[in-house]
């Protein structure tokens, strides 16, 4: 005569260390969709932001804004090198930051300290100083955006190499996390007001972000 015993059978558990495995892999999984879809952690080793950005603020760039819209004027955006750039330097591995400035279409010209676009001047509250130089009119090519550092006479940026293909574009910086006496959003206004004491922008930069840098 055969019977079934009662007792409850304990469940099998898997090694401790197997757990711990899939833990980890797990969330390295996680984190690199965030990274890659989402948002990623930038730093900055120039000065060609100042006064917005300085040298070693750490940011948050956005991913997701650019899939469903344009990036707008006075964005601050993250970016790979465009193919010129690469053919001046094969071994460019850094992205750029810089502001967006001229849209697709849109006539841009420099000249006597200000920027004019399709003809009329663009109100700039943020640079560290008027451009002392002379550029264009030339108009933005399609899908096709120009940049500029902050630093406006300090910065390697469109008007040396040219314009940033739209497919180039890596994300929006929107949070800054470091220093804590700085955290906050990025906008358009500058962290330092006129009549404060600011960082020199006396050095020409070249931009590089990254928990990867970005470059001038």
């Amino acid at each position: 005569m055969s019977y079934k015993s009662n007792r409850a059978v304990p469940p099998q558990t898997e090694n401790a260390w197997v757990e711990a495995a899939k833990t980890i892999g797990l969330s390295l999984v996680l984190a690199l969709g965030i990274r890659h879809f989402v948002a990623e952690a930038r730093y900055i080793p120039s000065e060609s932001m100042i006064p917005t950005l300085e040298v070693n603020d750490r940011l948050i760039v956005e991913k997701i804004s650019y899939r469903f819209n344009p990036p707008g004027r006075e964005d601050i955006i993250v970016f790979w090198p465009n193919d010129r750039l690469r053919q001046q330097n094969p071994e460019l591995k850094d992205a750029f930051i810089k502001r967006v400035i001229g849209l697709p279409g849109e006539k841009v010209e420099v000249k006597n300290g200000t920027v004019f676009i399709n003809d009329q001047p663009l109100k700039e509250e943020y640079i560290a100083a008027k451009p002392d130089y002379q550029w264009g009119p030339e108009v933005v090519p399609p899908d096709s955006y120009l940049v500029l550092g902050d630093n406006r006479n300090n910065s390697f940026d469109s008007h040396f190499w040219g314009y940033v293909p739209r497919a180039n574009i890596i994300g929006r910086a929107v949070f800054r996390f470091w220093p804590p006496n700085r955290l906050g959003d990025i906008d358009s206004a500058p962290y330092y007001q006129p009549g404060q004491d600011q960082p020199s922008p006396n050095q020409p930069s070249q931009d590089q972000p990254s928990e990867q840098p970005v470059t001038p």
